[in-house]
């Protein structure tokens, strides 16, 4: 609904996870019937979750523990993990140095150079615990070093950032043509984050097998405090679920997914963002409250210790759990903070759906409305 908030300017009015509620139907299922799993490409997983690439979510021992779960972990690879030998040195760093340098600090760290025999090294530990292997760069990056990460052998790639486009505008040649690019690989592609129908119609025209939906509103970002740039998830992931719909239609039944990557923080936010069309959700701060998480018990992104424009800042989250706790039970808090995947299967037992593709029908509400 648009809005006038001025002579000559206008606003639609958008809802985040915290403004709607999903609504029981008539009919109700047992939890164990419930089936939480999706599949992106010929991979298929038991939950529909994303471990966000994170230095302080995801490391090659956590993808490994993400994926024997069910999950898929998605690792950073211009994180520590790719710049450095033993990254547990300038972790323990991160995690014990005063707020006040922390910023300057984290880019004095992050300013090491990244080693493609790194990359490889990272990716190979991966592939030998016999799970899926996905790996993340950023659109500035992925021209630079994706044969480095295809040669390595991964199985998903992950084009993130903080807004991406199919149609960068540059004076020079230097940006990434994402239609030639997605189309050169033999790996499913996953970009974003976008929170319009325009934006995610040309990721998926692109050629992306799966669209981010979201930027700013991640628990360590500040994207909206500095840029002034943030959308509501709940109104981004139903957006894009119907572009998605849309080029379904344009495209003669080519089914591109849609993951939520923000603003899901509690297990109520994962059975919404399915409830308004996501298929699967990106998580960050709720596993690294893992104890296994290493960035022992604080989080941030890359934008933290971004060069010229830092735009997110470390968190402490403590940590509830392990791993396994966390995704899936048995819970030990009330917060929505574990088992956050045995929570959305009761979801949809008590909503009557059966599995993931049949919730994003359920029925929401508006509080107040």
């Amino acid at each position: 609904m648009d809005i006038e908030i001025a002579p000559g300017k206008r606003a639609r009015q958008a809802f985040s996870f915290d403004d709607i509620a999903i609504v029981p139907s008539r009919r109700t299922r047992n939890p164990e019937d419930v089936s939480t799993a999706w599949q992106i490409d010929a991979y298929k997983f038991d939950i529909p979750m994303m471990a966000a690439p994170m230095d302080s979510v995801v490391s090659p021992e956590t993808a490994i523990a993400i994926g024997k779960l069910g999950g898929l972990g998605v690792l950073n690879l211009e994180g520590l993990w790719t710049r450095y030998d033993d990254p547990r040195i300038p972790l323990g760093e991160i995690a014990s140095m005063p707020d006040k340098h922390a910023t300057r600090r984290m880019q004095e760290i992050y300013a090491a150079p990244i080693r493609p025999e790194l990359i490889k090294e990272r990716i190979k530990t991966i592939r030998d615990a016999g799970v899926t292997v996905a790996a993340s760069l950023s659109p500035q990056r992925t021209a630079e070093l994706h044969k480095a990460v295809i040669d390595a052998g991964v199985d998903i790639f992950v084009i993130r950032g903080t807004t991406v486009s199919a149609e960068h505008v540059g004076n020079d040649d230097s940006a990434l043509n994402l239609k030639k690019f997605i189309y050169e690989l033999d790996v499913p592609v996953i970009v974003g984050g976008v929170a319009t129908s325009t934006g995610a119609l040309h990721l998926m025209r692109a050629g992306a097998a799966g669209v981010l939906v979201g930027f700013g509103g991640g628990a360590a970002h500040t994207t909206r405090k500095v840029l002034g740039i943030e959308v509501p998830m709940a109104s981004a992931v139903a957006e894009v679920a119907a572009a998605r719909r849309e080029y379904l239609d344009e495209s003669g039944g080519r089914y591109v997914h849609v993951i939520a990557d923000g603003s899901v923080g509690r297990s109520g936010d994962i059975a919404k963002a399915i409830a308004c069309g996501a298929d699967a959700v990106m998580m960050g701060s709720p596993l690294a409250k893992a104890v296994e998480a290493p960035g022992l018990g604080w989080h941030w992104g890359s934008e933290a210790h971004h060069q010229e424009l830092p735009r997110g800042e470390r968190v402490n989250v403590g940590t509830v759990g392990s791993i396994e706790e966390i995704l899936l039970g048995p819970s030990h808090t009330s917060d929505g903070s574990m088992n956050l995947f045995g929570a959305l299967r009761r979801a949809m037992a008590t909503s009557g759906y059966s599995d993931v593709k049949s919730f994003q029908r359920v029925e929401v509400i508006i509080h107040g409305a």
